[in-house]
């Protein structure tokens, strides 16, 4: 079991993969694989405390990972057969790192001091937050039923829900959910209860013309569909031809029938759509911050100039996209960071840029701290 461990500890720490991934291409079964998957988890995201714990210097190396294994075992006396070498804690050593944030909550210190800075006193709780593992949501396929049908067929299939919403069911406890008929049958898609609220706010409605650009491999843009009930122009765009394919894939399983993909090949492509949508989303490529329960690794990867540069590609795209949307169209700008550079900010720039084009009707942001979702910004304008 500890070799598994240290292999995924190795291909994110070291190698700098994607948890996920590392999950994924890990041989793990047997009795104990739900618990392997929660300690990889858990150990991702305190990285640096068992690190700073077994007297290693950060960001570790290979030959660190095992005494890192050990001084996290030694601090929680996990319920999995391993075989480590005996390690014992120093108790004034646990002191000096429990009294360090940064340290004990395991974020580089640039990134908590970034943070401190931008979100002032909020950012303690958000710290502690965001290390918590995430709620898992389904978001409804109303194409094919409510919240209520879908619940009573997932209890059939031995997975326990609750209602949210008319369209958003809770698990109570985690479920392979990609296992079920219910979702082969395109009954749902996993979707946070934040995300989500952020298609809605798009307030899409049968006959329109829609367009989410960038939509990925298409979460939100599977939900306008339903909002649409399928009826109207719903065009999907991204830069990346191999998204749209994934997206294509899924609406077919949902029953989508009203949606076009288009790749972004440059200006001309925006150009050609000028004035043609009555909503448009913009969940615009972000640092992810808000989604670090969900991506712990992204501590470990992300680094200042990438954030930088991400502004500047959401200011771009804010002063491009734009034009596809009529008079008295609206627009949708979300992303799943916290940081007011890439949320507030960044909208209030572009207002100001619009000289009256734009006008912002509401915003939102959802915390982990006071909701059960991930960290998400979202804006509402309206095209004068």
């Amino acid at each position: 079991m500890q070799k598994a461990l240290l292999s995924i500890l190795h291909s994110v720490l070291i190698g700098g993969h994607p948890l996920d991934k590392a999950l994924a291409r890990t041989e793990l079964s047997g009795r104990y694989k739900s618990e392997a998957v929660q300690a990889a988890q858990h150990l991702v995201r305190y990285a640096r405390r068992y690190a700073v714990l077994a007297g290693r210097p950060w960001p570790v190396a290979e030959h660190d990972l095992p005494a890192m294994l050990a001084a996290w075992a030694a601090l929680t006396s996990p319920q999995l057969p391993l075989k480590l070498k005996p390690f014992k804690l120093d108790n004034a050593l646990l002191s000096q790192v429990q009294a360090d944030a940064a340290v004990w909550e395991s974020y580089p210190d640039w990134l908590y001091q970034l943070l401190s800075e931008r979100l002032g006193d909020a950012w303690p709780a958000l710290a502690v937050a965001l290390n918590q593992p995430p709620a898992q949501y389904l978001r409804v396929n109303t194409l094919h039923g409510d919240a209520r049908h879908l619940k009573k067929r997932l209890s059939q299939e031995q997975v326990a829900t609750e209602v949210v919403a008319d369209s958003c069911l809770k698990l109570k406890r985690f479920a392979n959910v990609f296992r079920t008929q219910a979702f082969k049958d395109g009954l749902f898609e996993q979707q946070d209860w934040g995300s989500q609220q952020i298609a809605a706010l798009v307030g899409a409605e049968p006959g329109m013309t829609v367009i989410d650009a960038c939509s990925g491999a298409g979460g939100k843009t599977l939900a306008l569909a339903a909002q649409m009930q399928n009826k109207g122009r719903l065009l999907a765009m991204d830069i990346f031809e191999g998204k749209l394919q994934a997206q294509r894939k899924r609406a077919r399983r949902a029953g989508v029938h009203n949606l076009e993909t288009r790749v972004i090949e440059g200006a001309a492509t925006i150009k050609r759509l000028k004035g043609k949508a009555d909503r448009l989303l913009l969940d615009v490529p972000c640092s992810g911050l808000g989604v670090l329960r969900r991506n712990p690794d992204a501590k470990w990867s992300i680094a200042p100039e990438h954030i930088d540069k991400l502004i500047g590609i959401q200011r771009d795209i804010l002063d491009s996209y734009p034009r596809m949307l009529k008079p008295g169209g609206k627009l949708v700008y979300g992303t799943c960071s916290l940081l007011p550079q890439e949320n507030q900010l960044q909208i209030a720039d572009f207002i100001e840029r619009s000289q009256g084009q734009f006008v912002l009707e509401s915003e939102c942001t959802l915390s982990p701290v006071t909701t059960d979702t991930d960290g998400f910004y979202m804006a509402l304008l309206r095209r004068q």
